[in-house]
């Protein structure tokens, strides 16, 4: 075989190893979201209300929390691939407790494991990703990696509830065909990443868990940038855990698939969002993102006061795709801050209040509703975002 026939072959590989990543990829974080829309049949199986909703969902950020810093950074030196396979049979490992056991300890068990596979998995995939491609296609921009692993990450955020509540709204046993259905997928998204190509050779360091820092020069426009993303991911918390019980309880609709619609909505909005304004510049981007999040948020809290499903699911867009654009010019202000031997650390940071944001405001949501009628929860849910946006804006803006 010629120099150059081994190079086209070498080339093929990477290229067929970067779409069996991709695929899997989405297929795992579409996993990773596919209770949402079943929420509500585990609640009308167990009787439980809106705050365990939220213990549940808090379970599973809290396991993405946990292990990105733990685990999200050793393929730098281990190898993608012995990060990558393992990550996705440890949310086999959660649909297979899914399948067996469906009480409240199950779905906590179930979501911690879901959460220590998707914080290992997402910056592993991504880098994979860029890596496979510039070895398939030397000398090319990045853009086509960012692109394609923005779309499986959040694209199959929104793919994964969209699948279950089709399932759930139209084939029998809706707790067991969804995740039967993504434990195939998942199985040969394994074995095709096992096939891939390697893209790191393995070495020997000391385990140390990923560092966060905070660039001490520029710390208020940093902690602006970290409490602008907890604010856009608390608008993913909110749609990918109580969404379907203010459509069904609310708004009146006990479709599945329309819980799933609707989640599907949001995140493929952020996907669109992030994609399309990926070269907008940074100052642009924010106000774009703020702005949509902003009228959605407020959209969505009408819609649940009116109520109204239309407006809701506008709402339901615009919200996302905003939290996108918004989350997107949050990490290039914190690339900005922070000198290019930190940005790793900086960036730790940011995805530690933006998980955060994934978890506590949701929670507090949930407790309120204990407490108060859901949709004043809600305004009151919305009120607090919004203030943080407030407070934060005129830093966010100078550091852009």
């Amino acid at each position: 075989m010629t120099t150059q026939s081994a190079r086209s072959a070498a080339a093929r590989r990477h290229g067929a190893g970067f779409w069996f990543v991709a695929c899997t990829f989405a297929v795992t974080m579409g996993f990773s979201a596919a209770p949402t829309p079943l929420y509500v049949l585990y609640q009308a199986k167990d009787r439980f209300g809106p705050f365990t909703v939220t213990l549940v969902f808090a379970a599973y950020a809290f396991g993405v929390i946990a292990s990105l810093f733990l685990a999200g950074h050793v393929s730098d030196w281990l190898g993608r691939r012995r990060v990558l396979v393992p990550a996705v049979l440890i949310n086999v490992a959660a649909g297979v407790v899914f399948l067996i056991w469906t009480s409240v300890p199950a779905l906590l068990v179930a979501r911690v494991l879901s959460g220590i596979s998707i914080g290992m998995l997402t910056a592993t995939a991504t880098a994979h990703l860029t890596e496979l491609h510039l070895a398939a296609r030397p000398g090319a921009s990045r853009t086509r990696a960012d692109v394609v692993a923005t779309a499986a990450n959040l694209g199959g955020i929104g793919l994964g509830p969209l699948v279950a509540g089709l399932l759930a709204e139209y084939v029998p046993d809706p707790l067991h065909v969804p995740y039967l259905v993504f434990q195939v997928l998942m199985l040969l998204g394994a074995l095709a990443v096992a096939l891939s190509p390697e893209t790191v050779t393995a070495t020997r360091v000391r385990y140390r868990p990923q560092r966060v820092s905070v660039p001490p020069h520029a710390r208020a426009r940093y902690l602006a940038a970290g409490a602008a993303a907890l604010a856009e991911f608390a608008v993913f918390g909110l749609f990918t855990s109580l969404a379907p019980g203010f459509l069904a309880n609310t708004l009146h609709q006990h479709s599945h698939a329309l819980a799933g619609v609707s989640v599907f909505a949001v995140f493929g909005a952020a996907a669109v969002a992030q994609i399309v304004l990926a070269r907008t510049e940074l100052h642009r981007l924010l106000a774009i993102g703020l702005i949509l999040l902003t009228v959605g948020l407020v959209l969505v809290t009408v819609a649940v006061w009116l109520p109204s499903l239309a407006l809701f699911l506008v709402g339901a867009v615009l919200a996302g795709a905003g939290a996108g654009a918004g989350f997107k010019g949050s990490v290039g202000v914190v690339l900005g801050l922070a000198s290019r031997e930190s940005r790793g650390e900086a960036l730790a940071g940011l995805f530690l209040a933006a998980y955060t944001g994934l978890a506590v405001p949701v929670l507090a949501l949930g407790v309120a509703t204990q407490i108060l009628d859901l949709r004043v929860a809600l305004l009151g849910f919305t009120a607090a975002l919004l203030l943080i946006l407030a407070v934060v804006v005129r830093r966010l803006f100078r550091a852009s």
